[in-house]
């Protein structure tokens, strides 16, 4: 039966790969899909793959991560789940270099102080054994307020942050100054409507909870990144995308050591004079050997 004509309403993710369709997305980090297991689901319409890792199905379901990827991109090196609130993917870029992929979802502020620590730690223990060499980008809900204050966290933020920081907030900025990772969405001057992504159910307020993250040495990779109102998505969140134009640098050519000469000895006396010995008796097996000819030529000038 031709899905266009059938009254059958179409699945979620069909919807949504359509959406990141629209939006030209290679690459989308889920969250709170609430989805159990572990899963992956094919989208053929439109080419892309979503893969999630969530509680078992008995289990009371809140915060489960995924991906949403190209197809294409998926047959390369599939995702790593590690835990209901982490995932990750290592896709390759050129020989012997790969870009890493962190899919997360913070717990919310309201969340036990006990829960946020095993989170962090968890999130430490899957950034830090990333490769140097490896181009790093977090994604997700990161349920945090970043606020604007550059002078303190310049390392991790540019100077077009918004809003008022919290606690989750001071934690997440931690995070990054320790990772050596930066908010990529700080450095570009955009209205409020393209930087926020959630809504107060109460106080109608626009925040910033949701970011894309690289390591603070590639922000020249980072083209735009903005949000996108008119993304359906059928959630509360707004979608954030970036544009990445990954530079990568050949690798260094190891020279041979340049010989040097080895001037330390001339301090001591002894090793001074046998050097001018040396160098006496060379100058003198010189000065025996016989001129060698000398051509001369003349010059006629007016």
């Amino acid at each position: 039966m031709d899905a266009e004509n059938s009254s059958r309403p179409r699945r979620r993710t069909a919807l949504i790969a359509s959406e990141l369709s629209r939006y030209n997305i290679d690459i989308a980090a889920l969250s709170e899909t609430r989805l159990a297991d572990e899963g992956s689901v094919n989208e053929m319409a439109s080419d892309y793959t979503f893969v999630w890792k969530g509680l078992p199905a008995n289990s009371r379901r809140i915060h489960c991560v995924g991906f949403a990827i190209r197809t294409k991109l998926l047959q390369a090196v599939p995702p790593v789940a590690i835990s209901e609130r982490v995932m990750t993917l290592r896709i390759p870029l050129a020989k012997h270099r790969y870009a890493t992929f962190i899919s997360t979802y913070h717990p919310t502020l309201l969340s036990d102080d006990e829960t946020k620590d095993h989170y962090y730690a968890m999130l430490r223990s899957t950034v830090t054994p990333v490769p140097r060499r490896d181009k790093l980008i977090l994604l997700g809900d990161l349920n945090a307020r970043i606020g604007s204050n550059s002078k303190i966290w310049g390392n991790v933020m540019g100077k077009l942050g918004i809003g008022n920081i919290n606690s989750n907030g001071h934690r997440l900025l931690s995070l990054c100054s320790e990772s050596g990772l930066f908010m990529t969405i700080t450095l570009f001057q955009l209205k409020h409507k393209h930087k926020t992504t959630w809504m107060h159910p109460r106080s109608k307020h626009w925040h910033l909870l949701d970011y894309i993250l690289v390591k603070a040495v590639d922000p020249q990779d980072v083209q735009i990144t903005r949000v996108m109102c008119c993304a359906e998505c059928w959630t509360d969140h707004r979608l954030v995308r970036t544009s990445l134009r990954i530079r990568i640098r050949p690798p260094a050519r190891k020279q041979k050591p340049q010989r040097r000469l080895n001037v330390s000895g001339l301090g001591r006396r002894a090793d001074l004079s046998s050097l001018r010995a040396v160098i006496s008796s060379n100058l003198a097996q010189v000065s025996d050997c016989s001129p060698l000819p000398v051509q001369s030529n003349s010059y006629a000038t007016k």
